[in-house]
């Protein structure tokens, strides 16, 4: 076998086979969420803290590239609104920079080039880079764009979870009520913006009519950052074989998401609700009020670190029990992830899909419950059959060729 050759099937298990694989190709999650909290001199990703991604949880799992995610909720379409999200959006740029320049520069580098992504991953350090999500606190200055840009973003999605100045959103499909009947005039020359700046336009979250109208505008591919496929999980954030189609038309690629109940609902649901029950029961006993993960969000931060430090406690308890129970519903894994993948290469093809956690944004699957475990999703894909070259696109190489592209255009409109 010459040097960096991939070890036949047949000459060493499909697990060592996998490793080889893992080691060699450029892994790259496309989405995961951040909080400033840790990003201060004493909390912050050098150490192993219990968020999903940090550097100890990357290394653990050969994890080479994390989009760190700029998330702003939303209030009021209003100027005051659009200020305070633009404060908080800031405010994330900012932890993002101070980790790769101040806390970790050693460890850690922001690229924003493909080419870039390469030459910090060759040096031996882990790669950042920046999505939006939402772009809501961009306000209707289009020129804010320019801003984000320069702060580091390469994929902005117009629209988060409820209609906002720019976008309609998914979700609002199950009362059929719409702002802008997909795109308003302002996401419009946003659509425009973003191709001749360079920005890679995020489908995941806008209303299917958006995405049509983002598609039909567009002069560069787009991406979805974090979706699956709905034929197989009925959600709207799911996409229908008729928008993964036009992604394949038009060149861009769908990062398959880690999401319990983007990928299996009634799975997800069953083990939920069990779940729940007993998480319930053990926080009652700590003389806790069990909340899910909004409500926990929504709270002020002294009660919200106290609320995460009860269930740090009842983490390792509730395991236990569960244990013991027989016939405890399964929890939506790896399998169920990869299903996905599966159905989207055989629908659009290899060059088209990619991966996605969604890490501290909600995601997270029994086998790929943080960045410590990514090796199992490629140990999942060596098992189906796919090839080094195939895994290779999947984990990354599908990503950064729609970069190059959006890129590439970014530049031959600049100069018109």
């Amino acid at each position: 076998m010459n040097c960096g050759e991939t070890p036949q099937k047949s000459n060493i298990s499909l697990e060592e086979r996998a490793k080889f694989i893992h080691k060699k190709v450029l892994t790259v999650d496309t989405h995961n969420d951040i909080d400033i909290k840790n990003f201060t001199d004493s909390i912050n990703y050098k150490q192993r803290l219990d968020t999903q991604i940090n550097l100890p949880k990357m290394n653990e799992g050969g994890l080479d590239v994390t989009w760190l995610i700029v998330y702003t909720g939303q209030d009021s379409l209003s100027s005051e609104g659009y200020k305070q999200a633009s404060e908080n959006a800031i405010s994330k740029f900012e932890a993002i920079h101070r980790l790769c320049e101040e806390i970790a520069p050693n460890e850690i580098e922001l690229a924003l080039t493909s080419d870039e992504v390469k030459r910090i991953n060759a040096s031996g350090k882990k790669v950042a880079m920046i999505g939006v999500e939402n772009a809501y606190p961009l306000g209707t200055d289009l020129t804010n764009f320019e801003k984000y840009y320069k702060l580091g973003a390469r994929y902005i999605s117009l629209a988060h979870n409820g209609h906002n100045q720019f976008s309609d959103s998914n979700t609002c499909e199950s009362d059929n009520k719409w702002l802008h009947n997909g795109l308003s005039k302002l996401g419009e020359d946003a659509v425009n913006e973003m191709n001749r700046l360079g920005i890679m336009i995020d489908v995941s979250h806008p209303s299917k009519e958006a995405m049509k109208q983002m598609v039909a505008l567009s002069k560069a591919p787009i991406i979805a950052s974090h979706s699956s496929a709905r034929a197989l999980c009925d959600h709207s954030r799911n996409l229908d074989d008729e928008q993964l189609m036009l992604i394949k038309e038009n060149g861009g690629v769908v990062q398959a998401v880690a999401f319990s109940s983007f990928l299996n609902t009634a799975k997800h649901n069953a083990h939920s609700k069990k779940l729940e029950e007993i998480e319930r029961m053990v926080l009652d006993s700590l003389g806790v009020q069990w909340l899910d993960r909004h409500a926990i969000r929504g709270l002020p931060e002294e009660e919200r670190e106290a609320h995460q430090k009860a269930r740090a406690i009842m983490n390792p308890i509730v395991k236990r029990k569960i244990e013991s129970i027989d016939g405890f519903p399964s929890p939506v894994d790896v399998t169920d992830f990869v299903d996905h993948i599966d159905y989207m290469v055989k629908l659009i093809g290899i060059d088209h899909v990619g991966i996605s956690s969604d890490f501290d944004g909600g995601g997270g699957i029994s086998g790929w419950s943080d960045a410590s475990e990514t090796f199992n999703v490629t140990l999942e894909l060596v098992k189906r059959g796919y090839t080094e070259d195939e895994i290779r696109k999947l984990w990354g190489e599908n990503l950064l060729r729609v970069l190059d592209e959006v890129q590439a255009i970014a530049q031959q409109l600049q100069k018109k």
